[in-house]
């Protein structure tokens, strides 16, 4: 395994991306770009991983390779990770399990933007005795939703509640369902027919997928918001006993958490998750033209008062390094980028389970990667 202080020694250090993408090809392109990163880009399809391996204009980009891979395969896999120092697992959630235990056999650092409980609580055994770092859900929700909420926190002396709301929106909706797919679609469908943790009355309890419904606006828009699965991460463990309401949500806009409950729970199609897909995607384009809404609010008492402090951002896709990539792609992208980096540069523990909630705010923040989390940012024509 190369240590993260090869870095500090002004060595690159090799990472390997599984998945090469939306999200994974743009991991692939920040951490080539930084300079600091030699990138073996590894996908399934062997077109799609070349193409990862290529700039906007089409030529190869300097320290990466392209390999194609059988996520389910423990010898691929293993070929793969030796003499890594960093695997991101961009591949599907039902993957990782497997990807983190070979890498914590070869003594290579783990990261993953999975929001499958069940992953990342084996993941979290795993780490138990593990000489490596064990950092899932390294993206947006989970991943800087939790770097948010916990900042906003700890300036509390007691907690009350801890709202999270997350939302990767089209810019231009035009069908009932007023969304467009801008991510992973297996993932979708994971966080919104899968029950969801949160805490309620001060017990951790689970709630059910797309219940808890909510209206509300920012900047003269309205949006809805509802249960989801796994945008919470490790924090109702973190905060058990600290506080009387936690929950995450995400944010639609009105009118499409109707439309899916129909077709997931009337028409039972939460049992047949592959017709689903086949109808969402075969239905919904893809689009790069999104914003990605963050809203955290945060109340208790500090000082003797009964107080609130909240967070409100959007960010929106954006034109970096030839090529036009949507909110989802950059925020989640940056945000494993973001952690891998303030690992390697020794700012976070070198082994064992790292949850989101254990990165500095500031540290991220002022990452060059987590500086694309940092404040709302206007749209640029594509």
């Amino acid at each position: 395994m190369s240590s993260p202080s090869s870095r500090q020694e002004g060595r690159p250090l090799p990472v390997v991306v599984l998945g090469s993408g939306r999200i994974g090809r743009l991991v692939v392109r920040l951490l080539a770009d930084c300079g600091d990163y030699i990138v073996t880009a590894v996908d399934g399809n062997e077109e799609v991983a070349q193409r990862a391996a290529l700039d906007g204009d089409g030529r190869p980009l300097p320290g990466v390779t392209a390999a194609t891979a059988d996520f389910a395969n423990t010898e691929q896999l293993q070929a793969l990770l030796e003499g890594q120092a960093y695997v991101v697992s961009c591949a599907p959630y039902w993957c990782n399990t497997t990807i983190a235990r070979i890498a914590g056999e070869l003594g290579v650092h783990y990261l993953d933007l999975t929001e499958d409980v069940r992953t990342t609580k084996a993941i979290m055994q795993m780490a138990e005795e593990g000489k490596v770092a064990y950092m899932p859900q390294s993206g947006l929700a989970p991943g800087f939703i939790q770097i948010v909420a916990a900042h906003l926190a700890k300036d509390f002396e007691r907690l009350d509640e801890v709202k999270m709301r997350v939302g990767a929106l089209p810019l231009f909706p035009h069908n009932r369902l007023k969304y467009n797919l801008t991510w992973s679609t297996d993932g979708l469908i994971n966080e919104y027919g899968n029950p969801c943790e949160a805490i309620v009355d001060g017990e951790a309890t689970w709630v059910q997928p797309l219940h808890g419904h909510e209206t509300f606006s920012i900047d003269g828009v309205d949006y809805e918001a509802f249960n989801t699965s796994g945008g919470l991460g490790t924090l109702a463990e973190t905060l058990a006993g600290e506080v009387r309401t936690l929950n995450y949500k995400t944010i639609r806009y009105p009118g499409h958490r109707d439309a899916m409950a129909m077709l997931m729970f009337d028409f039972k199609l939460n049992d047949d998750r592959d017709t689903l897909k086949a109808i969402l995607e075969r239905a919904l384009p893809h689009t790069h033209q999104d914003v990605v809404v963050v809203f955290v609010t945060v109340t208790g008492w500090r000082n003797g008062e009964y107080a609130q402090e909240a967070v409100a951002r959007k960010i929106y896709h954006r034109h970096m390094g030839g090529s036009n990539w949507g909110a989802i792609q950059v925020t989640t992208a940056s945000g494993v980028c973001a952690v891998l980096d303030l690992h390697a540069a020794g700012r976070l523990p070198q082994a064992g389970f790292i949850r989101q909630e254990d990165v500095a705010y500031e540290d991220f923040i002022n990452n060059r990667f987590g500086k694309n989390l940092a404040a709302n940012t206007v749209v640029e024509a594509s």
